[in-house]
């Protein structure tokens, strides 16, 4: 038989033993004796478990008072700034150092249509296949476009992505000059010096002139190639090409006498080749010297 069974067996007699001690006489009576020996067993498995289930003493326990809770820390969150960004135009933008004229074409040789001044932006709009004009829209005149040099500009945005447009047809430049009486010289003889300003698009490189005393009808022509001041008996200057907007004298032929006071009578024909040839021009004017 097993020891725990044997234990069992034990515990069962001693108590049963004891309960016959203490109990009186037993009276016979009409209960159910399976409920007495129900109620002995019950007894004994009770007696048994206090034996077997060791004791538990509960442990104290302090409750936390609130008071004392210290909460954790409100964590605040540290935004990073946000960097200043500078927008890009969609359009690139031009301004200049230096007052820069607008014209109909990427050159000097188109017309002027206006000017982008000091301080002023424009929208650009093209560039020129060289990349040194660009097509702006005028501030002052929201009707006109026009070229304006890149050489004091500077843009605003990505003028890499500028379309390039094809420069319009270049204008037939008008050659034109003036000229006025500037003085009498002598050396061997007299003659008039000539003010020469070239107020077109073309360079001159030839003349031709023919001076008429109108009081004795005397008439002297003389020609060449580039142009020639004389002072007293040297020549001082000499010209080979009268460019536009520049300024030169042109010393014509001598009379053999003094034409002081006399009514004179001056043509002049200036030519851009060489031999009077190419575009010619001439102009007429009356003086007294």
């Amino acid at each position: 038989m097993p020891s725990t069974a044997r234990r069992m067996l034990l515990v069962s007699v001693l108590v049963l033993a004891i309960l016959a001690c203490n109990f009186p006489v037993a009276v016979l009576s009409t209960q159910d004796p399976g409920a007495a020996f129900t109620a002995a067993a019950q007894t004994v498995a009770v007696a048994v478990n206090q034996t077997l289930v060791p004791s538990f003493t509960p442990q104290s326990f302090t409750p936390v008072s609130l008071d004392t809770f210290t909460p954790l820390p409100t964590l605040t969150p540290t935004l990073s700034p946000t960097p200043n960004s500078t927008a890009t135009p969609s359009v690139p933008l031009i301004s200049v150092t230096v007052d820069t004229n607008c014209r109909s074409g990427p050159g000097k040789i188109y017309d002027y249509l206006g000017g982008l001044f000091v301080g002023q932006t424009a929208e650009v709009y093209g560039k020129n296949p060289s990349g040194d004009y660009f097509y702006i829209h005028l501030p002052e005149n929201s009707s006109i476009y026009c070229w304006v040099t890149g050489q004091y500009a500077t843009i605003v945005g990505n003028a890499s992505i500028l379309p390039i447009f094809t420069p319009p047809p270049t204008p037939t430049p008008v050659p034109s000059f003036e000229f006025s009486f500037a003085g009498l010289d002598s050396c061997v003889g007299w003659w008039v010096n000539l003010r020469l300003n070239n107020t077109g698009l073309v360079a001159f490189k030839s003349f031709s002139l023919t001076v008429k005393d109108l009081n004795t009808s005397v008439t002297l022509t003389s020609s060449g190639n580039g142009f020639t001041k004389l002072t007293g008996c040297i020549a001082s200057a000499i010209l080979a090409s009268l460019q536009p907007t520049k300024v030169t004298i042109l010393s014509g032929p001598a009379f053999s006498y003094n034409p002081i006071g006399h009514k004179i009578r001056a043509t002049l024909t200036l030519c851009s080749l060489a031999g009077l040839g190419g575009q010619c021009v001439s102009n007429t004017i009356t003086f007294k010297p």
